[in-house]
């Protein structure tokens, strides 16, 4: 029975057909990579960096055949979760933890910038200082058209705490001047989150900025994705969150094989000059279909998140298997929406393959293709890591995964070219 249903399934998997190149497949300090973060250049498609835990940075000047290896270091420390992106200028922000060990835990965000095409970087700046307050799992985006950098992230109160009177909230921060200085951090969200990191937290906060300025931004907690925006570069937001969408079995997820899964939401919008611009485009996973069943859903809004459309699934099986790990870029020359996800529609057990799905039409529909050349299948004592990342622009589509083999993780890409999708 097995056998005929591992058969089946694998029939209908669109085929691998692109060169998978391993960024990293060693760790340092004893942490093994993942979490990997990665940005094509605005202004050279050839120019492309990577992220991963610990401190890991990685540069390619050749569209991501080749790569230079090396470690971010800072006044602040390095510790994880790496978030990269590109200004319309082709400066490069990395972003990451700070445990300095004297605040606490983690007691900031950091930002350290490259002019060089990721070659070098500066020392850093430190932002949300607010001890004995943790400060998590930040993510960036950048204005389409100044230099001007934008970070949302999770504030605890005190990580963990189960007392009721300590909360998690999502805090926002800007640069107006490349990252040089940062606007005090500021609480975006109305309703408050535990500091279980676990459902009820708020987390999963993620920026994106319209050609207007607009300021939008979403997150989970409670089972529940929501939204709020600012129209005065954050001075002010929405009076009330507004909750678009359900989140069935909520952000934290069990999936077989993994340390931890989450489902968390990642906010993107079309700043092209194509039909669908100004739209807004959110992805997540949830389990709305069963708990052995997580699926990739897709919402759109183009009316600057007023209304949304309804939930649709991007994964294309009808396997009942897990899809899971999902995150999205736009290419902001054409407007093309591609969104990078885990998948075992193929197997019968916890083997695991690398999807991209891409839209041409705004996210009306989505085509799928296999990117992994093999499957590898995770193991639930050693960390998979809680996200990946894809970054698009001028037809260059990078995405970047972790991988698990015989326990050891390590990071890969493979470089797609939008015509080599669509063959």
């Amino acid at each position: 029975m097995v056998e005929l249903l591992v058969s089946a399934l694998v029939h209908c998997v669109p085929q691998a057909s692109f060169k998978n190149v391993m960024i990293s497949g060693g760790g340092s300090g004893g942490f093994n990579p993942c979490e990997p973060s990665i940005a094509v250049s605005r202004t050279n498609s050839s120019n492309i960096v990577a992220g991963y835990v610990l401190d890991g940075v990685a540069t390619s000047a050749d569209s991501g055949n080749s790569w230079t290896v090396g470690k971010m270091k800072s006044k602040f420390g390095v510790w994880g979760d790496p978030t990269l992106v590109s200004d319309c200028l082709g400066n490069f922000y990395y972003f990451h933890l700070s445990n300095t060990g004297g605040d606490g835990w983690i007691d900031r965000i950091v930002c350290q910038k490259s002019t060089d095409g990721g070659r070098t970087w500066t020392d850093g700046v430190g932002i949300g200082h607010n001890p004995p307050a943790d400060q998590d799992k930040q993510w960036a985006a950048a204005h389409p058209t100044k230099p001007w950098v934008y970070v949302t992230w999770t504030q605890f109160d005190q990580y963990g705490s189960h007392d009721p009177k300590k909360m998690s909230n999502i805090m926002f921060s800007m640069s107006k001047d490349a990252g040089t200085t940062w606007s005090k951090a500021v609480k975006i969200n109305t309703i408050s989150g535990d500091c279980l990191d676990d459902d009820g937290t708020t987390e999963g906060a993620v920026p994106a900025v319209g050609s207007d300025g607009t300021i939008y931004v979403t997150w989970s907690c409670g089972g529940v994705i929501w939204f709020t925006k600012s129209t005065d570069d954050g001075n002010s937001w929405l009076s009330y969150n507004l909750p678009i969408a359900r989140q069935f079995g909520g952000w934290n997820m069990t999936i077989p094989g993994v340390e931890r899964a989450n489902g968390m939401p990642a906010l993107m919008i079309d700043n092209s000059k194509g039909p669908h611009k100004g739209s807004l485009y959110l992805v997540w996973a949830d389990q709305r279909n069963g708990a052995a069943d997580s699926d990739i859903l897709f919402m759109r809004s183009t009316d600057k998140g007023k209304t949304w459309s309804n939930p649709m699934t991007v994964n294309q099986d009808k396997s009942g298997r897990h899809q899971f790990f999902p995150w999205m870029a736009v290419d902001q020359t054409s407007g093309y929406i591609y969104v990078v996800y885990y998948d075992r529609r193929s197997y019968a057990d916890n083997q695991t393959d690398v999807m991209v799905a891409f839209s041409t039409d705004g996210g009306a529909t989505f085509q799928e293709r296999k990117i992994s050349e093999t499957p590898f299948t995770p193991i639930e004592s050693k960390f998979l890591g809680d996200y990946n990342c894809i970054s698009a622009n001028g037809g260059i589509i990078a995405p970047i995964w972790t991988r698990m083999d015989n326990g050891k993780t390590s990071v890969w890409t493979a470089m797609i070219k939008h015509a080599d999708l669509v063959k």
